[in-house]
């Protein structure tokens, strides 16, 4: 591989693993952050100098949007497992196959879905209750926001290919660079030119082009088996299977997870703009704790698949427990951080608003405080891919996490229809997701080692390292 890849990697499968975890997760975690600032920038630049009208619009699009993409999104989680997974195993040529075919998976699922939300925004925001003061600027955004789907996904998949080896930082540096642009141009086409939510959309397009096309710039520089060009796209069935295999019931999960936010979202939309503006603030701010977060589950899903591919079970088990460990540290302080910050930070989208600003306090309190259950949760999830296990995750988010929240809204709710009720299933669904999640880990953990451990023609595993 060439020396500028290798200067990026990161050996997961030897050595300790508290640093190495830390040294993964700070640049996704810096990258989520940077993400999610920038599309803050979006809603603070449109609350400030359009209104709240113009901000429920951006809001009520949130769960829509994410419904429609985490589907394509979850093909990119086993990208990631697979190219993981055959790297621990030195499988170099099934590398590049995964490779080419994910990446040509992306840009096909990225046409496909700008299609679907340029010719279907208003159906779709009309089945979701949008509120009728705000749903003609929620389809202008909405239409324009779906024609940066190829560039989100051939990001989204090409950063998971980065991460199979341990790169992080290239990433981070891709999304700053693009994320500058989004909230200068944001400035420019908002308040320069007065183009209100179709110019937060547009910017948001143009940085998501730039960040696609930093990481294939990148990627055609790669001399090892990540290497890829334009004349490398291929659909490989055997790949294609593999990656489903793990992709499919992730994509699934987010899918139906965001199914049930899009309930939740139409509920809330039932309330006054001012409900829907608050919960979009709270929403919003929520998201950075969620993405701090998120890292850890990300550096699960790719220690756990590489050490997993390698034979080293021992090392998988020490990987959990220290992301267990630093998702829930990081939940909490943060959380709680938010929640006790609530009225300040919310005055920055909404700045004298008191009644926006009292609903986004509200909210934050039931879902930000006991945001670490979820990150648990997703702690396992990542252990369970990792290892193999990606249909059961599935079925136990279905059920536990989804099913749950639904009905929750079909009765709870509608004997105390109020949003603060709305917010309670949130942990509610955390705390019996996560606790069903550990089970069925400790449940398959014992089969799944003995299979790989069987491949390898090892014992149980090596000492693990501290």
């Amino acid at each position: 591989m060439a020396k500028e890849s290798k200067g990026y990697q990161i050996d997961m499968l030897h050595g300790p693993l508290a640093g190495k975890l830390l040294l993964f997760a700070l640049p996704l975690m810096l990258s989520s952050l940077l993400q999610l600032l920038f599309n803050a920038a979006d809603i603070v630049v449109v609350g400030r100098y359009v209104g709240k009208q113009a901000l429920a619009a951006v809001g009520s699009n949130t769960a829509l949007i994410n419904l429609l993409v985490n589907l394509f999104v979850g093909f990119s989680v086993g990208a990631n497992v697979i190219v993981a997974r055959d790297m621990g195993a030195g499988q170099e040529e099934d590398v590049r196959r995964s490779v080419r075919t994910a990446l040509t998976v992306a840009l096909l699922s990225g046409l496909f879905l700008a299609v679907v939300g340029v010719s279907l925004a208003r159906t779709l925001l009309v089945l979701t209750s949008s509120p009728e003061d705000v749903i003609d600027l929620a389809t202008l955004y909405l239409r324009i926001y779906f024609c940066g789907m190829p560039a989100n996904m051939f990001y989204n998949f090409g950063a998971a290919i980065l991460r199979a080896q341990g790169d992080t930082r290239r990433p981070l540096y891709f999304l700053t660079t693009a994320g500058v642009v989004n909230v200068g141009l944001n400035l420019v086409f908002v308040i320069g030119l007065q183009m209100s939510v179709a110019g937060v959309a547009l910017a948001t397009i143009i940085s998501q082009y730039i960040s696609a096309t930093l990481i294939f710039i990148c990627l055609r520089r790669e001399q090892g088996p990540l290497h890829f060009d334009r004349h490398c796209l291929q659909l490989d069935k055997r790949t294609i299977k593999r990656v489903l295999q793990v992709g499919l019931p992730a994509g699934f999960q987010g899918l139906v997870f965001s199914l049930s936010n899009v309930v939740i979202q139409s509920a809330i939309n039932s309330f006054a703009s001012t409900v829907v503006a608050g919960s979009t603030a709270s929403a919003n701010i929520e998201g950075f704790v969620y993405a701090a977060m998120n890292a850890f589950y990300q550096s699960t899903l790719t220690f756990v698949s590489q050490n997993y591919g390698a034979g080293q079970c021992r090392r998988v088990d020490r990987v959990l427990g220290l992301c267990l460990l630093y998702v829930s540290a990081t939940g909490l302080i943060l959380g709680l951080l938010v929640a006790s910050c609530g009225h300040t930070l919310a005055g920055i989208y909404a700045p004298g608003d008191e009644a926006v600003i009292g609903y986004a306090v509200e909210r934050m309190w039931y879902v930000c405080s006991p945001y670490f259950l979820c990150g648990v949760m997703e702690v396992f999830v990542g252990a369970l891919r990792g290892i193999g296990y990606s249909v059961i995750p599935m079925v136990v988010s279905m059920v536990g996490a989804c099913g749950l929240r639904l009905v929750w809204i079909a009765t709870v709710f509608q004997m105390y229809p109020a949003p603060s009720v709305l917010y309670v299933s949130y942990p509610v669904s955390w705390v019996v997701t996560a606790a069903v999640h550990m089970t069925f880990f400790l449940i398959v953990r014992r089969h799944a080692y003995a299979k790989v451990a069987g491949i390898h023609g090892i014992d149980s595993q090596p000492a693990a390292e501290s």
